[in-house]
């Protein structure tokens, strides 16, 4: 905050003095909101971000792309989908410092959600309700792998009921792929066995091509390492994209990121 611990101390003072109210305990080294503290935050919250969106329009005057974007995006976008967007991004808006958080697309939109960051770039969910605003960019399908030497991988084609048979790994229970795979599962009255979960699509790879199960996976993500499996009248998939909260006035840079994931769409 580029402040001294004094003067940080001597604001707060000066804040409960004019609220009349205590709003921090200081136990020892330890620092918790009291009630009043508790009961201030969600509303300093509030004028903090209208601050921010007042600076944000009166910015947007200027037709100038530069300043700090807020951002969030998930490992596997970051990893396979991003890179070169943000690589023609920062050479056509060298002025622009990007602060970038890699977290679970769920995260992410929570936090978009909460005016914490201005974007992200996700896995979609799949009901996207206002204030949320979601752009789909990518379709992302889904095959489902088993290991090469897996007794399913010389089949053909298999079924559902098939896969229920042997242990699966998923994404987490909280995850939108997850919902994505078990909604099929249910729609069509079959169980899997999941043995185990992780929110790393990468893990998941590593677990399923050492033969200790069978999950889902990105197309993008498939190689010598997996056996994508043919389910007949399956077609998985999800979808990737940016959102944004509908009742911030987005930046310039923001602007400018927003179009140009638009046109990786085209």
């Amino acid at each position: 905050m580029h402040l001294t611990q004094p003067a940080i101390s001597k604001r707060i003072a000066t804040l409960e003095q004019q609220l009349g109210a205590r709003l921090f305990d200081r136990i020892g080294r330890h620092v918790t909101l009291t009630e009043a503290g508790r009961a201030l935050k969600p509303r300093a919250e509030q004028i903090i971000n209208a601050l921010s969106d007042t600076q944000r329009a009166l910015s947007n005057l200027s037709s100038r792309v530069q300043g700090r974007l807020s951002m969030a995006t998930s490992h596997h976008i970051g990893l396979h989908r991003l890179p070169p967007v943000l690589r023609s991004y920062t050479v056509n808006y060298p002025d622009v410092a990007l602060d970038i958080d890699f977290l679970d697309s769920e995260v992410a939109y929570a936090k978009v959600l909460h005016g914490e960051i201005e974007l992200a770039v996700i896995t979609l969910a799949p009901a996207v309700e206002p204030p949320i605003v979601a752009r789909a960019i990518w379709d992302d399908p889904l095959d489902f792998v088993v290991a090469p030497e897996h007794p399913l991988a010389a089949l053909p084609q298999v079924s559902l009921a098939q896969l229920a048979v042997y242990p699966a790994v998923f994404p987490g229970a909280n995850t939108f792929t997850h919902n994505v795979v078990s909604q099929l599962f249910q729609q069509r009255g079959v169980t899997p066995q999941i043995s185990m979960s992780t929110n790393y699509l990468e893990t998941i790879k590593m677990m399923v091509s050492i033969g200790l199960a069978w999950s889902v996976l990105p197309r993008t993500m498939l190689d010598q390492q997996v056996t994508a499996l043919t389910v007949p009248g399956v077609n998985l998939q999800r979808q990737l994209g940016v959102i944004w909260h509908s009742g911030r006035t987005l930046s310039n840079a923001a602007r400018a990121l927003v179009s140009q994931l638009d046109r990786k769409q085209m």
